[in-house]
């Protein structure tokens, strides 16, 4: 990435979208090319593919940029006809062309919408199964309990994308597994990447800090197991190696400041005594040596990463128990 300024030669601040001293652009260049890309697809009738391209290049302008309220308005533009165009033709209509068979061919464009709300939904049905293998494990309260917590880690991720206006499917639950959030991440800069998957970790912070502040005030010890276990599996996922909320954010340090993670981690593994930072400290050793370092540090990414993972650390450390709580 650019440091200077192409035009005046100034140095340009890390993270900057334009030149403070002459407005030029940093990313004109891909500008250019995500422009002529949205511009093709749109004339291929790709409306929502060319709109998810004129998003990519949103992301690459300052907010005074003229350019950037046109594409805004564009996007909503082209989303609209988008919808539009998957709107099902009027049942009278078949039925005058097809005649005989007209009932036969509305009965299979109603199956079709019907199939189409069925994918739609998704995430409901992916939810309530996700539910009931955890009631039949722990219980209907703590089930719910326990798959509500990853929801709101998810919609942690959702909303935060959401917010940016960046295209985003709602969460989809895998049983034993886990979730996750499909979204539209080309032509999104590292640091916007970290703060979309450090999202979810905060939001998974605060359901745990509420069903710790609800054991302290009710004593009621499933509040104590949810915070636990919510607390625990946020931790696990800020672990900085692969596909990980860790992983992800981790992209955007640089070696200082991946080296400052390995000691924070080591800190709190070694005050908090909660075994689950070894895999912190291993993780963050790792990224150490591998190959994908920043040329710029991202500060801001650094501070939100250590805050989250010290804060669901002391959750552990006041919630009692030991390991994940779901033991």
């Amino acid at each position: 990435m650019a440091t200077t300024c192409r035009e005046c030669g100034r140095d340009l601040a890390p993270g900057a979208l334009a030149c403070e001293n002459c407005r030029t652009l940093v990313h004109q260049e891909e500008l250019e090319r995500l422009a002529a890309s949205a511009k093709q697809l749109e004339a291929q009738g790709q409306l929502r593919e060319a709109r998810d391209r004129w998003m990519e290049a949103f992301l690459l302008l300052p907010g005074f940029s003229k350019q950037a309220d046109w594409i805004k308005s564009h996007a909503g533009e082209l989303q609209t006809k988008a919808d539009a165009a998957q709107l099902p033709e009027p049942e009278n209509k078949w039925a005058s062309k097809l005649g005989p068979v007209g009932p036969v061919a509305i009965l299979l464009a109603k199956s079709k919408v019907l199939f189409g709300a069925i994918f739609k939904l998704k995430f409901l049905f992916s939810f309530a199964a996700f539910f009931g293998v955890y009631w039949s494990l722990y219980g209907p309260r703590f089930g719910l309990g326990f798959a509500t917590l990853i929801l709101l880690h998810e919609m942690g991720h959702f909303i935060d994308i959401k917010r940016r206006g960046l295209p985003a499917d709602m969460p989809v639950f895998m049983p034993g597994l886990g979730a996750y959030v499909r979204w539209q991440a080309l032509g999104v800069s590292l640091e916007t990447r970290a703060a979309v998957s450090l999202a979810g970790p905060l939001a998974g912070l605060l359901a745990s800090i509420g069903c710790l502040l609800i054991w302290r005030a009710t004593g009621d010890t499933l509040w104590a197991a949810l915070a636990r276990a919510s607390a625990w599996l946020n931790i696990l996922n800020l672990i900085p190696v692969w596909v990980l909320d860790g992983g992800q954010a981790a992209a955007a340090l640089n070696k200082t400041e991946r080296l400052i993670l390995l000691a924070a981690a080591l800190g709190l593994w070694l005050f908090l005594d909660q075994n689950l930072f070894f895999l912190v400290v291993a993780g963050a050793t790792y990224r150490l040596f591998t190959k994908d370092m920043p040329s710029q540090p991202s500060r801001s990414t650094t501070i939100y990463y250590l805050v989250v993972l010290t804060m669901l650390g002391l959750v552990m450390w006041l919630c009692p128990g030991h390991g994940s709580g779901l033991e």
